[in-house]
């Protein structure tokens, strides 16, 4: 079931990838998004796939007795879940504001620091 998962990991990377070279802010958001789930789904696949036991360690014992599922890849992507979600909704009213503001969401129609009658800055020194 890992390569897989390990496949699938590699697709979500590859579309988060081409949404976020998009010049459209809401193919951008997406791609967020998308990236989010692939790194989520990358932890995941990384803690190994088992169906050991919960580690817990019974009384008068100082290590468990058998094979334990590793905890450490479920917190960090419960963790990741809440800081993507919020970094989301950030971006989401980030766009909304830049949208509401310029009437556009594209990214080449954003140039309100350089004017199109402006020079362009030197390409090399």
């Amino acid at each position: 079931m890992e390569p897989v998962f390990a496949v699938l990991t590699g697709i979500f990377l590859t579309i988060a990838i081409y949404l976020l070279m998009s010049k459209f802010i809401i193919r951008m958001l997406l791609g967020v998004a998308i990236l989010g789930n692939a790194v989520n789904l990358l932890i995941f696949t990384s803690g190994r796939i088992t169906r050991d036991v919960p580690p817990v360690i019974g009384a008068g014992l100082d290590v468990p007795v058998g094979p334990v599922a590793n905890p450490l890849p479920q917190a960090l992507i419960l963790t990741a879940i809440v800081i993507s979600f919020s970094f989301f909704a950030f971006l989401l009213v980030l766009s909304w504001r830049a949208y509401s503001t310029l009437k556009t969401d594209n990214t080449d129609d954003m140039r309100v620091a350089e004017p199109d009658e402006t020079a362009l800055p030197p390409l090399g020194y």
